[in-house]
């Protein structure tokens, strides 16, 4: 097999490999840790306070106290939960219809049918103060 007539093959199996490589470890190894305690808790406003009651009864046991994450679901003070990239309709959605796992390992989060309207509201306005309180802002989704 002579190199300079099979390198354009060489190159094509070496970016194969690279690619599985890569697609593997963020399958295995998700963006940054799936916990944090070290989180700054704001004022927050009169909705945000009731969202974090709402949040401690529907969503704490699996998204953790403050949204830090636990070892059954992730955590939303997460630059990857910010509005850029996960905008305000997409946890209404996950809320009503479950959504499939797609970031982190912990399986696909079920629908939450005991949740309302209004503590739907409530739960995103906790779950943005606390990421604005920690520097998760809007940014553009890059693909």
């Amino acid at each position: 097999m002579k190199i300079s007539t099979n390198w354009p093959k060489i190159a094509v199996l070496v970016l194969l490999a690279g690619s599985a490589v890569i697609f593997l470890f963020e399958l295995i190894d998700p963006p940054g840790d799936s916990t944090r305690t070290d989180i700054s808790i704001p004022k927050l406003t009169a909705l945000a306070e009731k969202g974090e009651k709402a949040f401690v009864t529907n969503c704490a046991t699996c998204h953790g106290v403050n949204a830090v994450g636990t070892d059954k679901g992730p955590p939303l003070v997460h630059d990857i939960y910010n509005p850029g990239h996960h905008a305000d309709v997409a946890f209404y959605l996950a809320a009503k219809n479950g959504v499939r796992q797609h970031h982190w390992p912990f399986g696909n989060m079920p629908p939450q049918p005991q949740v309302s309207e209004a503590d739907l509201e409530a739960i995103l306005k906790y779950v943005r103060e606390l990421q604005v309180a920690n520097g998760i802002t809007s940014r553009p989704h890059k693909m």
